[in-house]
């Protein structure tokens, strides 16, 4: 997965195909460490995974999924994983 390219798919407004309650806004900005952690979620990696992979901690790594979800106007991170799919399928397309 492109992780610029998913951002750029986000940030315009690219709808989940489970309907328009989940649509990310359109000024929708992740960051590079959220993109990281979608990422990882979106492989199915725990968040202790997720922060030793990127080198942070556990705890920054709950915040950022917190923000996505956010962002992402989704519920929790099967959700995420999800949004991260669809966009990475859109960028195959």
């Amino acid at each position: 997965m492109n992780l610029e390219s998913l951002n750029e798919q986000v940030s315009i407004g690219h709808s989940p195909s489970w309907g328009a309650t989940h649509v990310p806004s359109r000024d929708l900005a992740l960051t590079p460490t959220q993109l990281r952690v979608m990422e990882g979620v979106q492989s199915g990696m725990p968040n202790k995974q997720i922060a030793f992979a990127l080198g942070i901690a556990e705890a920054t790594v709950k915040a950022h999924m917190t923000a996505l979800m956010r962002k992402l106007n989704v519920r929790n991170r099967t959700q995420v994983a999800l949004v991260a799919r669809h966009f990475a399928s859109v960028e195959a397309d």
